[in-house]
């Protein structure tokens, strides 16, 4: 498989379009949920609906993962990303001017959210159509420099943004960016058919949904991917929420976090851009232990300086996702790659919130520092009783059976249907929330 270049993923006008609305729609999210934080801390007072409001966006994913993401392949795909996008926008609207208290404004945010992996969802299935064979691999890692570099730009600016309008104004600036996304997705994507027919209403989308849902983990091979892209990270995501704490102050933390969104971005660059595909695959197991190791030299007590250096390190290890995305995609059914990829970024966003709370229980136990070498240790284990799937199947070996169904490659994919979009994940995505 020749390795594709930056040049070729952005030839692609379809894979431009997706480029911009998800560089949007992350500045946008960051800025919306510093502004909610701030507003309801401005109302209330309490530290505690503070960090509420802050991760209320996220929260939605495991119900919205577990029962609705059929509709991703159900519905139209142009369609979903739009609505998605003016959703977004009407909720920040209502949360900036209706005057809601707070608990409304809280359940606002929770009840929109139950719809935001199917959103995802159904731009993360977009892009293999749009890019086939090693450039889908590519255009993931390009959504992950995106997503860090988006990440890093919404909090700056929604930090001007609440210095000079204040929570209401930050908040009708996420708004405008929502919209300004749904135009470009609206005039630059063609209108595709759904994926799978729509069946009957939306107790049909929740037994559907299960059921795919059941398939998926019930096949080894799609499994091991899920299991090896989800456990690795939890950890990751435990050791950056102690962070504040170890060093006693958001100031000092925010650097040391924001060494870690360049190292993750460095990485997906760097192993996207410079690692042909069989070595990207090869790679995955050892960047996977990568993100682990460093946070065992907090063992010994590193300053400010050392701590954003390790943390660089530990995130420039997320780039072992690259070498699984190609598998992925082969070992998915074609007709329910978007509810594949949302289980796939739902679980990667439930994984991260879970493992900041766990080790966030223990950091209050036994103290931060030792917190977070727990976690490295945790995430090196993890990683390495992943290794079956972290590894790509010998050359010699044949592939596993894949689901009925299946088309045997993205570059299949993409020539029976159109040669021309998570985290999310993503994609992520706070962290790798691509597409």
């Amino acid at each position: 498989m020749r390795a594709a270049t930056y040049g070729d993923v952005f030839a692609v006008k379809e894979f431009r379009v997706l480029f911009g609305s998800f560089a949007l729609l992350v500045t946008g999210d960051s800025i919306k949920m510093l502004a909610l934080s701030v507003l309801v801390y401005a109302r209330t007072g309490s530290p505690g609906l503070s960090a509420a409001a802050y991760m209320a966006g996220w929260l939605p994913y495991i119900v919205g993962g577990m029962f609705l993401l059929s509709l991703a392949d159900r519905l139209r795909p142009r369609a979903l990303m739009v609505t998605g996008e003016l959703v977004r926008a009407a909720v920040c609207l209502l949360l900036a001017y209706a005057g809601l208290p707070v608990w409304a404004m809280l359940a606002l945010v929770l009840v929109s959210g139950l719809f935001s992996p199917v959103f995802g969802a159904a731009r993360s299935a977009a892009l293999p159509d749009v890019l086939p064979g090693d450039a889908f691999v590519l255009g993931r890692s390009v959504l992950g420099v995106a997503s860090a570099a988006s990440q890093v730009g919404g909090l700056a600016a929604g930090g001007a943004f609440l210095a000079f309008a204040g929570a209401p104004g930050a908040l009708a600036a996420t708004a405008a960016l929502a919209v300004a996304g749904a135009v470009v997705l609206r005039l630059g994507l063609p209108d595709r058919p759904a994926r799978t027919a729509s069946g009957r209403g939306g107790t049909g989308a929740v037994r559907q949904t299960l059921r795919m849902n059941r398939s998926l983990l019930a096949d080894p091979r799609v499994r091991g991917l899920l299991l090896a892209g989800w456990v690795p990270t939890m950890f990751l995501a435990g050791a950056e929420a102690m962070i504040v704490p170890y060093l006693g102050g958001q100031g000092r933390a925010g650097v040391v976090l924001a060494a870690a969104a360049a190292g993750m971005a460095v990485g997906e660059f760097a192993v996207g851009r410079f690692a042909a595909p069989p070595l990207r695959e090869r790679l995955s197991a050892p960047l996977a232990v990568l993100l682990g190791v460093p946070w065992l030299a907090f063992a010994l007590g590193p300053g400010i300086g050392w701590a954003a250096v390790l943390a660089a390190c530990a995130a420039a290890g997320l780039a072992y996702q690259l070498g699984l995305q190609r598998r992925f995609v082969d070992a998915v059914p074609e007709e329910g790659r978007g509810q594949a990829f949302g289980l796939q970024s739902a679980g990667l966003m439930t994984g991260q919130a879970a493992g900041a709370a766990l080790v966030g229980v223990l950091g209050e136990s036994i103290g931060p520092g030792p917190a977070i070498v727990v976690a490295g240790a945790a995430g090196v284990l993890g990683a390495l009783a992943l290794l079956g799937a972290l590894r790509p199947p010998h050359p010699a070996s044949p592939h596993p059976a894949s689901p009925a169904g299946h088309v045997a490659s993205s570059g299949e994919a993409a020539s029976s249907g159109s040669a021309t979009s998570g985290g999310v994940t993503s994609p992520g995505v706070r962290r790798n929330r691509v597409g």
